[in-house]
């Protein structure tokens, strides 16, 4: 291939990457204007606060000590929003872009990582929310003296659980990091059993690291941790018990031909 037409592939694929960048660009905006539409960042932000301020006492509500902090931290929450339910279509343009330069058994092996990676993470947000939170949150109120009104910033509170979002959102993708690690042969199955008690003791102390300073939390995250790794074990041992077979088939074949 001629330096001229190295160079004019080169920067056909930074069109290309433009183009994708800017479609995903589009998408997210086109959801995020959708939602302050309806329901509103004001709806959205009270449906994020809901698990803490069903533990707080009756009457009690959140406060803003910035000037701008009741604007601009709702419009916050309602773009991370849209960027997690555009995400499928963000990750879409991405496998556009790389799938023609990976082979057939690559791509048959990295558009199920990429979809289980998603759904993963969203369901480590999704577990957060629903069941970390209700149970974190009434845990610490009960420790609250009563000589204290419990009263959290909006933008504390919002900072805490993006952390919590990503720290659960993160160790629920255990089970591709098992799975990439054994296909790519840095460690064995055998190894990854092994490492059974490492994983344990890590998973609680990774668990004390980015949570509250409480026990429920801690629990709830090193708990999950610990039945992804087995998942992701038990679906790298299957991978590979089925390559071996796989391989004698087209070995087969190939005498045949």
């Amino acid at each position: 291939m001629s330096a001229g037409s190295q160079e004019e592939s080169f920067v056909s694929h930074l069109i290309e990457l433009r183009d994708r960048l800017l479609r995903s660009i589009v998408g997210v905006a086109i959801l995020f204007v959708c939602l302050m539409v309806w329901p509103g960042a004001n709806a959205i932000y009270d449906l994020l606060a809901n698990p803490l301020i069903n533990t707080l006492p009756e009457n009690t509500k959140m406060i803003a000590t910035g000037v701008v902090t009741p604007f601009f931290v709702p419009v916050k929450v309602t773009m991370l929003v849209a960027f997690v339910l555009a995400l499928p279509y963000v990750l879409y343009q991405v496998w556009a872009f790389v799938a023609p330069g990976l082979y057939a058994h690559e791509r048959r092996l990295a558009l199920p990582l990429i979809a289980g990676s998603v759904l993963l993470f969203l369901a480590g947000m999704a577990f957060c929310y629903f069941f970390v939170f209700r149970m974190a949150f009434s845990f610490i109120a009960s420790f609250a003296p009563e000589s204290v009104q419990l009263a959290p910033d909006i933008e504390q509170y919002l900072s805490f659980v993006m952390t919590m979002f990503l720290a659960f959102g993160v160790t629920f993708e255990v089970p591709v990091a098992v799975i990439l690690l054994a296909k790519a042969g840095v460690v064995s199955v055998a190894k990854l059993r092994e490492a059974r008690p490492y994983v344990i003791v890590g998973a609680f102390i990774v668990a004390a690291i980015v949570t509250p300073p409480d026990v429920v939390s801690q629990i709830m995250l090193a708990i999950p941790v610990c039945l992804l790794y087995e998942a992701g074990v038990f679906i790298a041992a299957a991978v590979a018990e089925r390559e071996p077979a796989a391989e004698r088939v087209g070995a087969k074949e190939s005498e045949k031909v």
